[in-house]
């Protein structure tokens, strides 16, 4: 998701404790920890809370299929991929037909 190597956790690492100190530093992280937590157990609450409001109609409903990437996989992606190919139709052969002397050619309205 952000792609953090080792050199760059050694660098967040270093500005961390420039930008904090070595006193402060156990503190914040401590802070920002119990933040984490909260904000986990928040939308967890939402998400339990959806649930149940939706009613049983919704028991194997997931969430997660809302998130853009998973809905369009889902519906778009997973049903190109579940069809079997079907062949494009050809076209057949157009009918003709030799007309009288005197006799006008029928309208064809999507011709024009």
């Amino acid at each position: 998701m952000f792609d953090l190597s080792l050199t760059k956790l050694m660098v967040l690492a270093i500005l961390a404790i420039v930008i904090f100190g070595p006193d402060q530093l156990p503190k914040v992280a401590a802070q920002a920890g119990r933040t984490l937590r909260e904000l986990r157990r928040m939308a967890e609450g939402a998400r339990r809370d959806l649930t149940e409001g939706l009613g049983p109609e919704f028991q194997d409903f997931d969430i997660t299929d809302l998130h853009p990437r998973n809905f369009a996989r889902k519906h778009l992606i997973d049903e190109f991929e579940s069809d079997p190919v079907v062949p494009y139709p050809t076209a057949e052969a157009p009918v003709t037909t030799t007309l009288a002397p005197g006799e006008t050619p029928p309208y064809d309205s999507e011709a024009t």
